[in-house]
């Protein structure tokens, strides 16, 4: 069970340690700074943080010693736009999120983009073949003005297969290393297009997939309009309905037992809320056939609290969980959700939680 995690926040990336049974702040980076996506140490202590400074742009930051200092190296950065040419605007917005894969590092951007690093973050090349790609002018925005490349889920086996996810774009799978990319939204439906396009994989909104390590051919997807499942490496994705809601943002897949599964539900769409204001999260442990409703330890009465798609984390045990909500609210598990515990109700807004 871990006893480090990472909050990226509105104000600084929060680092966490649990020290007998209790989480407490170790140490603050970028205060005052919008921190997007962190990717943790690696075995060297190499780990890299994105940063939103508004009129300053996007930025990325590298430690080679686990955190304790950072120093700037080169963002990710869109070839120049060619005259006319469709979509949003070819420039960084936003590193959405980060993933290792084999000697890889693969970043996901708003807009859309996504990048390969083959030394570690200190350069970046755009994944043309899916840039390029005509179906990709057809990608909206889902919540940001442009379509934003939120999910990045490696095969454990094949550092050369990528399932990704995009509001709103669907998911897309490569097989080679991004050379090729092919659709892989089959089964979802998304009920805020016309009828006869509700079932287009182009213009699906998942708002996080996430790959059981164990099993890397089941696939949980927290979708705009519902909780998805695949068991075939994202070919087919099944509907699968929870209480309070299945509507949210974030899921965990559990890293070693494919039929378990969480997410935090909330009203949809106008009301950006917990059910009735009260702060739950739902597990699934037998593929979405049912889900159990877990809320002890968590405010079950004025709780306004929305948890972001990158803000629940489980694990590599599947015991300890730990979220942060939108209003500086960070709970954490040991018991694979049963309980919660508050860690702490004044942090800045949540936009990421990693453990490791």
């Amino acid at each position: 069970m871990t006893d480090r995690a990472w909050l990226c926040t509105r104000k600084g990336l929060f680092e966490l340690r649990r020290r007998q049974g209790a989480w407490q702040v170790e140490r603050l980076s970028f205060p005052a700074d919008p921190v997007t996506m962190v990717l943790p140490p690696d075995r060297s202590g190499r780990m890299l943080a994105g940063l939103n400074l508004g009129h300053f742009g996007a930025k990325l930051h590298a430690s080679d010693d686990a955190g304790q200092t950072w120093h700037e190296v080169v963002a990710p950065a869109f070839p120049p736009q060619p005259e006319g040419a469709e979509g949003p605007e070819w420039k960084l917005n936003q590193v959405f999120s980060l993933e290792r894969s084999g000697d890889a590092i693969w970043a996901g951007t708003v807009p859309g983009g996504l990048f390969v690093s083959r030394d570690q973050g200190e350069t970046w090349a755009l994944n043309e073949p899916l840039w390029l790609d005509p179906r990709r002018t057809q990608w909206m925005g889902g919540g940001n003005p442009a379509p934003a490349m939120h999910s990045v889920c490696p095969h454990p086996a094949n550092p050369d297969e990528l399932l990704v996810g995009v509001s709103c774009g669907g998911a897309w799978r490569t097989t080679d290393g991004g050379q090729t990319w092919a659709l892989r939204a089959t089964g979802m439906r998304a009920d805020f297009m016309p009828p006869e396009l509700a079932g287009d994989e182009n213009s699906q909104d998942p708002h996080l997939i996430a790959r059981c390590a164990a099993e890397p051919n089941v696939l949980w997807c927290q979708h705009h309009c519902g909780i998805y499942r695949s068991t075939d490496n994202g070919a087919n994705w099944v509907e699968h309905k929870a209480a309070p809601s299945s509507f949210g943002f974030a899921v965990a897949a559990h890293p070693q037992d494919p039929l378990t599964a969480w997410f935090v539900p909330a009203e949809k769409d106008m009301r950006r809320i917990p059910v009735d204001a009260a702060l739950c999260v739902t597990r699934t442990r037998d593929g979405g056939q049912s889900f159990e409703v877990l809320c002890t330890g968590l405010p079950q009465q004025h709780c306004y609290d929305l948890i972001y798609r990158h803000g629940l984390a489980v694990d590599e045990t599947g015991t300890q969980l730990m979220m942060g909500s939108t209003t500086g609210g960070v709970w954490a598990s040991s018991d694979a959700g049963d309980s919660w515990q508050t860690v702490s109700t004044t942090l800045p807004p949540v936009y990421a939680v990693k453990l490791g």
